[in-house]
């Protein structure tokens, strides 16, 4: 794994700015845009798993963007289940409360499904970038889904997938610096960070893979 490259990558390509600036103006669109970029993201995946010399696409194909956007919508939706499941309850019960009554038993019952909300989602951070470079490497929701294969990618290689959670946040934390410009640079730097992780899951799946995707990619 090469954290530098994946945050560096980006500028040595000439029309960069075209392109990060395209992705940020379509994440205005509400919920669709996300998704759109999500698509452009994973195929920026797609291309380091090819080893492709020019890693960020352009914005040539929209629909393809889109499908593969709702595919790993759906891939993320299905690994979500479990959070929503905890926070439903811890929500429920937040609200019945009483704030003159005992609400001891409440407490501890809130806090322990927090608990596990929060250790769910360590989970997932680690996860999604496996699952997403499943689908990127062969187009189907299954591989994405295919926890043993993806569970199997993790444990034999897991400091590539520490790395890829290190730079996740590195990268989160780079798309939360655009609201210093009254939260207008937030969409910038928000499809920069997007572009940053698709290459992080590319190299991720490379090292797990070496022989390359078990099918070609759709």
């Amino acid at each position: 794994m090469d954290l530098g490259l994946a945050f560096s990558y980006v500028f040595e390509d000439d029309d960069w700015l075209k392109k990060v600036g395209i992705a940020a103006l379509i994440l205005l669109i509400p919920i669709i845009g996300q998704i759109i970029v999500l698509g452009w993201a994973l195929t920026i995946t797609r291309r380091v798993i090819q080893n492709d010399p020019v890693p960020l696409p352009d914005w040539n194909d929209f629909g393809e963007y889109t499908i593969f956007g709702l595919k790993a919508f759906v891939i993320g939706l299905v690994y979500a289940i479990p959070l929503i499941i905890f926070m439903i309850p811890s929500s429920i019960l937040g609200g019945t409360m009483d704030p003159q009554g005992p609400n001891a038993i409440i407490s501890i019952i809130i806090t322990l499904l927090s608990c596990l909300t929060f250790l769910y989602s360590l989970i997932i951070a680690l996860i999604m970038p496996a699952a997403y470079g499943q689908l990127a490497a062969t187009g189907e929701i299954g591989d994405g889904l295919n926890v043993s294969k993806i569970i199997s990618m993790i444990t034999k290689n897991p400091s590539t997938y520490l790395m890829a959670f290190l730079g996740l946040i590195l990268a989160g934390i780079v798309a939360s610096l655009g609201s210093i410009a009254c939260g207008i640079g937030v969409i910038a730097t928000s499809a920069y960070a997007m572009a940053v992780e698709g290459h992080l899951f590319g190299q991720a799946y490379r090292v797990a893979n070496p022989a390359g995707p078990e099918s070609p990619a759709a």
